[in-house]
Parts: structure tokens; sequence; C-alpha cells
């Protein structure tokens, strides 16, 4: 059982109010709240040992590099990578993507083929689409179904000998889905295809182990996960970063520099150049061990309860619509009123001080296969209550009442 009455001590926000009342905080699968014990991180470290990293003697870099270096080590535990130089930090989610397909773009050629899903984030859609454009390599589409689940029988076809590689959230932030990673992993592998699963959405919620998944790129943000925004990491396997060449060139990511040749720096340092977010990176540790602590089959097993709660709750809305029904799904409920714009549902929650998301949530394929221009999405996390999802459900109706 978790304690909510301390957990939500930990979050300052939660006692705010918005419009005049008590905040409602619904946007979790956006970005989550961040606990005090990771905003002292943040504080401490621009207040007693703020420097650049790696490469001074003083004692102020030292500090700072150490820590560094040991939230490294916490992230790689956590995600239980074999090394900790398979742990790349960067900007977040999108950045993570970007390198991976900047990287395969000198090793594609015309007519490989490469897989996304229905379900994708257009983070995990447009640099695929840069990467057929650069290379003549041919994007496909593993379709979804009215419950918001990927047609698995469809991949199967999709796959074949000039498959090289396979890109799927593990959950849709949109529906919530959870999608069969591992046999799409497993799948993939057979025909020789490499991997990249994002993240984002499930790491809030679950504890991946990469080396059991056999996942080759495994990208995630610390903004989701109780941690500061602006950083991120990339696991990948370590024959494959080896495989890929630097995706910025700068200080840090070399080993040595003259105007005739420059050669690089290994793993990870090659894909770190220029000065990194020192204290994200710091905060993100810290925020990985906050949620260590309270235990990810605790957190899953309270999130599915809100999860239940709040789908009956709304359900029984006439006129009001779940979008992503799929057997397997997190704690994100997609929603619209009958004939009401979600924007307009929105901005009356907003005046309740709820808040949730409205609009194609940056998946519009999945509205557009619904015919939707968007959706209302309520999505919990550990420090919300059940209390919280009643004031959810009375705003909607007060919504309906107003804008019917």
């Amino acid at each position: 059982m978790l304690d909510l009455k301390k957990i939500r001590a930990d979050f300052p926000i939660l006692k705010r109010q918005v419009n005049g009342k008590p905040l409602v905080y619904f946007d979790n699968a956006a970005t989550s709240q961040t606990p005090q014990q990771v905003i002292d991180v943040i504080v401490d470290y621009y207040s007693n040992y703020n420097a650049n990293i790696h490469r001074g003697v003083h004692t102020l870099s030292q500090e700072a590099t150490d820590k560094y270096e040991a939230a490294r080590h916490t992230i790689q535990k956590h995600f239980n990578a074999a090394h900790a130089h398979e742990i790349i930090y960067t900007s977040g989610t999108t950045h993570s993507i970007n390198l991976v397909a900047s990287g395969f773009s000198s090793l594609l050629q015309k007519g490989d083929e490469i897989i996304v899903s229905a379900l994708e984030h257009h983070s995990n859609i447009v640099p695929w689409q840069m990467l057929c454009e650069k290379t003549g390599a041919i994007l496909k589409v593993i379709p979804m179904n009215q419950d918001g689940e990927l047609v698995m029988t469809e991949y199967d076809k999709l796959l074949n000998e000039n498959t090289k590689l396979v890109f799927v959230n593990h959950i849709s932030n949109a529906l919530g889905t959870i999608n069969p990673i591992e046999e799409i992993i497993e799948k993939a592998h057979q025909v020789g295809a490499a991997v990249l699963i994002d993240g984002a959405q499930a790491c809030p919620h679950v504890k991946p182990d990469v080396q059991a998944l056999d996942v080759d790129f495994y990208v995630a943000s610390a903004h989701k996960m109780c941690g500061p925004t602006g950083v991120g990491m990339l696991y990948g396997k370590e024959t494959w970063l080896n495989k890929l060449p630097p995706y910025q060139g700068g200080g840090e990511m070399i080993a040595e520099v003259s105007f005739t040749k420059t050669t690089y720096a290994g793993l990870p340092h090659k894909f770190e150049a220029g000065t990194p977010n020192i204290c994200g990176g710091i905060a993100f540790g810290a925020a990985i061990d906050y949620m260590n602590a309270i235990g990810f089959d605790a957190i899953a097993k309270y999130e599915h309860e809100l999860l239940e709660y709040a789908t009956k709750a709304l359900l029984e809305i006439e006129g009001l619509k779940i979008y992503g029904t799929a057997k397997n799904k997190t704690s994100v409920v997609s929603f619209n009123l009958e004939g009401i714009h979600p924007y307009d549902v929105g901005t009356i929650l907003d005046k309740l001080g709820i808040a949730v998301r409205t609009g194609h949530h940056c998946a519009q394929p999945i509205m557009e296969y619904f015919k939707i221009p968007g959706t209302v999405r309520a999505s919990f996390a550990f420090y919300n209550t059940k209390e919280e999802i009643d004031t959810l459900v009375s705003g909607v109706k007060k919504a309906k009442m107003m804008l019917s």
C-alpha cells in the first residue's frame, strides 16, 4: 500500500490552487511533477558544486563529475544495462531517437525497409521519415484496431529480409496501450532487424529490463519520471553504439584533434558533445532513486486501481466515449463528449483547477484513424487520488451541461 498522504507531501506543487480551486494535476503523461527530494538535489548542485565536468582538476569539477557519473550508474542499474557506457545522456527521448536515426543514415541503403507503428508519437515517426528521404529506405506501418491495439498478424506480414529497423513505443502516450514489445523484438531479431523502443510513457509506470528484453535501443526522458526537463537517456547495446558514427562534433566527444585528422572518444563520450545538462543528469538519478524507494510494483498496482476507477466513473456520463480500450493499458483515459470539442472541455476543466491535456497529443495518425480532431486526456500518477478523479468527473459533467 502506498502512503498517499506522505507521498503527496513530497510534491510542493500539489499544495497550490489554480483559479481559486485546489490543483488536480492529470497531465502526467506530458510531464510528471517533481518531489522536494529531487528539487533539493537541483538546489544543492547550483548552491555548492556548480562546475563543468571531466575536464577540471579542481575540487568542484571533480565533485560534479563524480555525481554525474554516479547518476549514470544509477540509470544503468535501473534499466539493467550491461555497462554504464551503454547509457548515453541526451536532452530527452526526442534527442535520443534523432541520434539513432542520424547514425543509421550511413548504414541504410535504397530498398531497405524500416517499420514503425500506427500508435507512435510524432517524435518516433518524423525522424524515420527524414531517414527514408536521405537513404531511399522504405517506411512501413503496423496498423491498429478500434481498441487501440496493434494488429500483430499484419506485423508478421511486414517483416522480411529487407527489414533493417523496427521502432515502436512501449506505451502509447495518446491511448495508454501497452504494446507487446517482447514479441515485437523477438520477431524483428529473427529477420536480423534492430529494434528501438520509445519508453517515454512506460518508464513512469514500469521498470524495463533492457537485457531481458534483448532490445537494441531504449529511450526515455527524466521529466516523465519525477525528474527535470531537458535530460533523458539513450540505452544502446555496446555493439550497436560502436557501429554508429558520432551525432555531433565538439568538445568531450574527441580523443585527439588536429587540422589533418580528429579521432573520437570511446563510449559514452562519443555521443556526448559539449557541456551537458550536468544538474539534470544528477537529478535524473535522484528521481529514479525516489521512484524506486516507493516501488514500481506498488506504483503499477495503485495506478491500475485509478485507471479502473476513472474508467467506470467516466463511462457513466451519457455521451462520453473513451478512445483506447486495449486489454493491456496504463493509467491514461482519452475521451470525448459527443458533439463537444475537446479544447472547450479542457478550458472549463482548467477553470475548475483541473489540468488535463487536449488535442492530438502529437499523435495525429491516431486521431485520423478515429476521425476526430483530438481528445481530452487525463493521465494519472501514483500521487493522484480517487477523490481527485471524483472532481474530474464532476467537472466533465459541468462542462457537458455548459457546452451542450
